[in-house]
């Protein structure tokens, strides 16, 4: 649709809900639009929300969403955003892909939210084009789709198909479909509304850790931070850290005294803790291959170091979620 017509009448967007997704992830597809019809004083968009059976979303916080209808191959519109969430086989099942590869072609946007790339992608609809994940999946996803460029940006643009990493970039997302079709200061408005000063691009990489204003208020401590994440699986030694990291070790330890309360040894090994309970959490892989992702070289040792963290281990509480 061309900025002339978008002019004319509001853009038409299916939102396809899926059962335990992030209220967070569809508020950052809803509010934008919300907000640019309030600022221009007219419907710049208009939508809908369907589910895969037409029922109500129990989404993650426990909040039940209304839905319009059921999603199927007669779905029409400008814009298909289908925001995805936890246990994709149970709630999006060989139906739902039928009807999602059918009815892709009616749109001249399709873009998966959060989990949503990976029904895109199951789909093959974005085979031989670039998409991105949650940071948490990143790695699983490129390894179950090899003819999808993976990648880490926050969101992804690849001719009609988009992809977004989670809430916040989604958030970055429609501005920049607010921007593309209705210009930039429809979009600047939008962010303003949402006192929403730190705009990211598409390319900027996705954190594990939302640092906030500490980039800017201890750039030192940030860095060691960020290379705490890029070293997970193969953790360094402190003084190696401190010295890759651009300082001493005894700077880098009262740096993270004062701004956090701990030294740097704990709070990498509750990073790698972090890293390992989502994986005990919200995947199937073996406690080996979690350990050695977490950067443990021995089964016993983590178990130990988990179950310190978190009272139970691994095996137990993965049973209990069961």
């Amino acid at each position: 649709m061309s900025s002339k017509e978008n002019s004319a009448r509001g853009v038409k967007v299916v939102i396809v809900a899926l059962p335990e997704s992030s209220i967070m992830s569809l508020a950052s597809v809803l509010d934008p639009m919300r907000a640019a019809n309030r600022v221009a004083g007219r419907a710049l968009f208009e939508w809908k929300i369907l589910s895969p059976d037409g029922q109500p979303v129990l989404l993650t916080c426990g909040v039940l969403i209304a839905v319009d209808g059921a999603f199927s191959a007669r779905a029409e519109g400008d814009c298909l955003l289908v925001i995805g969430g936890f246990n994709l086989e149970r709630h999006a099942g060989k139906p739902f892909i039928a009807s999602l590869q059918a009815c892709a072609r009616h749109f001249s946007v399709v873009a998966g939210i959060e989990s949503g790339c990976w029904l895109l992608a199951r789909s093959g609809l974005v085979n031989g084009r670039a998409a991105t994940a949650h940071w948490e999946e990143l790695e699983d996803f490129a390894l179950a789709f090899p003819d999808v460029s993976a990648r880490a940006d926050r969101f992804v643009t690849d001719g009609k198909f988009w992809t977004s990493g989670g809430a916040s970039p989604t958030f970055d997302m429609m501005l920049h479909m607010i921007r593309q079709k209705f210009g930039s200061a429809i979009a600047l408005d939008v962010a303003s509304i949402f006192v929403y000063d730190e705009t990211h691009a598409a390319t900027d990489a996705q954190p594990l850790v939302s640092l906030g204003r500490m980039e800017a208020l201890d750039p030192e401590l940030a860095r060691a931070i960020r290379l705490m994440e890029r070293t997970l699986d193969r953790p360094l030694s402190i003084a190696v850290l401190a010295l890759r990291a651009g300082q001493s070790r005894r700077k880098l330890e009262m740096r993270f005294a004062k701004a956090l309360g701990i030294s740097p040894g704990t709070y990498y090994l509750r990073l790698r803790l972090q890293a390992a309970h989502r994986l005990v959490s919200d995947t199937q892989l073996s406690m080996r291959e979690i350990a050695l992702r977490s950067g443990f070289d021995s089964l016993s040792s983590f178990s130990r170091a988990f179950k310190h963290q978190y009272g139970e281990s691994p095996l137990k509480m993965r049973q209990g979620r069961r």
